[in-house]
């Protein structure tokens, strides 16, 4: 090839190469990826209920990498959208609360443990209601909730799998310290100053 055609081949790429998506469309994007996380909860419940548990923990493991994708995308815009802030938070609750009523009802977790954590996620989220800028997640929120995802998934891992015998046991001893963060991480949304809240 002559030098002349490898220059015009490359300024041929370099035109047809796909241009950065502006922030709104990263948020628009991150946004759909948040709101579609929160159709998962139903039919996960109904795949556990129905003694479908691998699809259970498909769903499981869809919902969570949609929630790291659209977390990489509102960093990519600059930080995501007061809307989004306030719904990606909820989403996590309604898939993480779907598999954890199915445990305990399974006996696989104490009942008061997965009420206690509940009531964890109700209260953060009467606070986020009245916080400024949707009150986004903190550092332990967020471990809290990748701990949670990690333990569900080992606590869901299909009895007929292999190495279930090993994966069962280490979701449990997981969930503990989730809990442990979650009361923790708790603590210091209620305690962030009153300026970080609307006013009435």
């Amino acid at each position: 090839m002559h030098h002349g055609q490898g220059k015009q081949l490359r300024a041929f790429w370099g035109r047809a190469r796909t241009p950065p998506m502006s922030p709104s469309l990263l948020r628009r994007l991150a946004d759909g990826l948040t709101a579609g996380r929160a159709l998962l909860g139903l039919p996960l419940i109904v795949a556990l209920a129905a003694g479908w548990q691998g699809l259970g923990w498909g769903l499981l493991l869809l919902g969570g990498l949609s929630d790291w994708l659209d977390g990489l995308l509102a960093r990519r815009a600059g930080g995501g959208s007061v809307w989004g802030a306030r719904l990606d938070p909820l989403t996590d609750k309604i898939l993480i609360s779907a598999p954890l009523l199915w445990l305990a009802a399974q006996g696989t977790l104490p009942l008061w443990a997965v009420w206690l954590l509940l009531t964890r996620e109700l209260l953060v989220s009467g606070w986020r209601s009245g916080a400024s800028g949707g009150g986004p997640a903190s550092l332990a929120g967020k471990a809290k909730t990748v701990l949670q995802f990690t333990s569900l998934l080992l606590l869901l891992w299909p009895d007929g799998w292999a190495l279930a015998e090993l994966v069962h046991p280490l979701g449990w001893w997981l969930f503990w310290p989730s809990l442990a963060l979650a009361l923790s991480s708790a603590r210091g949304y209620l305690n962030r100053p009153q300026q970080q809240r609307r006013s009435p």
